[in-house]
């Protein structure tokens, strides 16, 4: 067989995800996953190296470094193996399937990079995470190891065999079983979700748990929903008060806006600095709201500069949202982040640098490597100006100059790389951010960001009535998974509260069918992750528990409940039923974790209230404002001027030339309504029928 030359870029060359990309140029003889690489693995009879990460991913970058672009390393690669690299944000089935094998395997969690070794059908046999090139941190030294594996593979089939048959298993045991009796839904699982969300939470410093600590939006939003539906105040301070913390911590950049991944301590101090466009659109969606239950300010900042953030540096010429932002620059992790004393200092005003340093912490010791500072808030405005014996407006006015100098002067750094490839499912989550944050705030151009992201997808990654996964480089490809149907379908039921037009919930009904036609275990309930067609792979995911992302099952469970009581189109309420149904035994044993499915219980036991304002479209405005004012997250409301037509019956109000308000829940309904004042009554008390 001819050796690969390794000096030419490899297979991975031609592919359109910038992590693939940049092993390019590695020596080892990369294949994208496919067809081909699996065909030549059975024609040679060699295992598979499959390692899975992403392009923010800093340990992927350390391993990439140490061991693929190591010509000696990639040599052993090339004779033993044929070589898999797989970008998960591409391909989140591939990910989740072996990150689960990987987890069976080892008894350890996953993360990136995924290193697994599979035989020539796919199934794997050994595996890890990181692997160093020489042996520290208690790992084996990987060049080393592939020689090991190599050499257990050859001699060892049989026994590889019967793991494998009993790993597949397990896989599907994995997938929830239909309940063997009659299920009756109660509020049991949202009480027992909230008391673990009690018993996680930190007091101290919010969130859950210790170091590292993830944001768990959807608990937090979860918390925020059962306090609007009981008035549970522990539920509004646990999700403020992390919030608030988050927002004055490092894990919130102070200087540009947007949350960081997750932060590396338990005080939300030091962050890993890579930002996710997933966890981004969650988290505005989240202080929006949180502004709008609380009233405090900081939140309607961090909306309005994480709003600007990715406006500015996440959303293409072309309309769609960017995927990530690296944590590593000029090769160090935070490098484009930190601060000295003295770079500030010589940047401000004597009256400038002296509120940023009590603010930031710049006259305290260091908090990061190499005698290096990341801001965070560690005195509030007021403290400040007590401190400084100066008015709050004249502190606040000299922490913005501040803060303006010392952004433009981060501007002109080596930025971190940032992931260009577009995908359809986070486009979906940020597109609900900036709906719901525009909406509140009444900024008309976030709702046309978002508008421009959702044209985008329908223009490029909408083909023949079914949606594409990921486009770059003008290049829309992959077929689509659950979680792209699923988040886009309730960004468009945002849209249409936001900027209703009838073609948008035409979209929305397509979209909707294609979950029922393509997705739907009609026998079971629930959804595949991946469609009717798609690829055979060794197991096929139904997953109901959130991740860093919300469990599609739950995102589709409520859109198409509430599709189903905007449209009248009982299939989505039946849907969305059966879903519940076959999740519920698991919500009723351990329903922390599925808080996207526990939203969608809570609409089902206390069903979506729609709420209909028509009237001329210059005096819905006063209206729009008033009922932004109000938490009501199990409420749709939809403005509708006039003049808008083709609309189902459950909308198509009569026209009486001045506003009226239609407000219905379930099958029943009030008769209309003609005042604000008397709206606002009735959705604040709930008292609907």
């Amino acid at each position: 067989l001819a050796t690969p030359d390794i000096t030419m870029p490899n297979r991975l060359a031609h592919e359109t995800s910038p992590y693939l990309q940049q092993h390019a140029d590695n020596p080892v003889d990369w294949h994208p996953w496919g067809e081909e690489a699996i065909t030549l693995a059975r024609e040679q009879n060699k295992p598979i190296l499959l390692s899975v990460g992403y392009s923010a991913c800093h340990w992927c970058h350390v391993m990439a470094h140490e061991s693929f672009e190591d010509e000696a390393i990639a040599a052993i690669m090339n004779r033993l193996f044929i070589n898999i690299k797989v970008d998960r944000e591409e391909r989140p089935d591939l990910d989740q399937i072996y990150q689960t094998a990987h987890q069976m395997l080892t008894q350890k969690s996953g993360g990136w990079p995924l290193t697994l070794f599979l035989t020539p059908d796919g199934k794997p046999f050994f595996g890890g995470t990181y692997f160093p090139k020489t042996p520290r941190f208690n790992l084996p030294g990987f060049a080393g190891l592939l020689e090991r594996v190599a050499e257990y593979y050859a001699a060892s089939r049989g026994d590889i065999d019967e793991q494998n048959n009993r790993l597949v298993a397990a896989l599907h045991r994995t997938q929830p079983a239909a309940p063997a009796t009659a299920v009756t839904f109660g509020e049991n699982p949202l009480n027992e979700a909230m008391a673990a969300v009690r018993a996680s939470f930190d007091g101290r410093h919010g969130g859950f748990g210790g170091a590292p600590k993830f944001p768990h939006p959807t608990e937090l939003e979860l918390a925020l929903r059962r306090y609007a539906a009981t008035g549970d105040k522990d539920a509004l301070h646990i999700a403020t008060f992390t919030l608030e913390k988050m927002a004055l911590g490092g894990i919130y950049d102070q200087l540009g806006g947007g949350f960081s991944r997750y932060s590396v301590d338990q005080q939300w101090m030091i962050p890993h600095f890579e930002k996710m466009l997933y966890d981004n659109g969650p988290l505005l969606r989240l202080v929006t709201d949180a502004w709008v239950a609380s009233g405090n300010p900081l939140f309607a900042q961090v909306a309005e500069e994480t709003a600007q953030w990715v406006m500015r540096e996440m959303q293409s010429p072309e309309g769609g949202y960017y995927s990530t932002i690296d944590a590593d620059s000029e090769g160090e992790e935070g490098k484009f982040y930190v601060w000295t004393p003295e770079e500030a200092q010589a940047l401000l005003s004597a009256a400038e640098y002296h509120v940023a340093a009590l603010t930031y912490g710049l006259d305290g010791p260091p908090n990061f490597e190499n005698s290096h500072w990341h801001l965070r808030v560690v005195k509030t405005i007021d403290e400040v100006a007590t401190e400084t014996a100066k008015p709050i407006a004249e502190v606040d006015a000299l922490l913005a100059s501040a803060r303006a100098k010392l952004f433009a002067h981060r501007e002109q750094r080596i930025h971190p790389g940032r992931d260009e490839k577009i995908l359809t499912s986070w486009n979906g989550l940020m597109m609900q951010g900036m709906l719901r944050a525009g909406s509140v705030f009444d900024r008309p151009e976030w709702i046309a960001s978002a508008r421009r992201a959702l044209d985008f997808i329908r223009k490029t990654l909408w083909r023949d009535g079914r949606l594409l996964a990921t486009y770059k480089d003008n290049k829309a490809h992959l077929n689509a998974y659950l979680d792209d149907y699923a988040f886009l379908l309730a960004a468009l039921l945002e849209l249409l509260q936001a900027d209703f037009r009838a073609e948008d919930l035409s979209f929305a009904t397509q979209l909707a069918n294609v979950l029922l036609e393509q997705f739907e275990d009609r026998d079971n309930g629930g959804f595949f992750f991946t469609s009717h067609d798609h690829e055979t792979l060794i197991h096929r995911p139904k997953a109901g528990h959130d991740n860093a992302t919300p469990a599609g099952n739950g995102v589709a469970a409520l859109a198409l409940a509430r599709l189903a009581h905007v449209t009248g189109d009982l299939r989505y309420a039946a849907a969305a039923e059966r879903t519940l149904r076959l999740f519920y035994p698991e919500l009723e044993r351990q329903p922390f974790g599925y808080s996207s499915l526990l939203m969608a219980l809570e609409e089902t036991l206390e069903p979506t209230c729609v709420t209909v304002i028509r009237g001329p479209a210059e005096a819905l405005a006063g209206w729009r404002s008033a009922l932004s004012k109000g938490f009501h997250p199990a409420t749709l409301s939809f403005f509708l001027a006039d003049n808008v037509t083709a609309l189902p019956e459950s909308l198509a109000k009569p026209v009486t030339g001045h506003v009226n308000a239609w407000v219905c829940q379930g099958v029943t309904c009030l008769p209309p309504i003609s005042t604000i004042s008397q709206l606002e009554a009735v959705l604040q008390s709930g008292e609907i029928g």
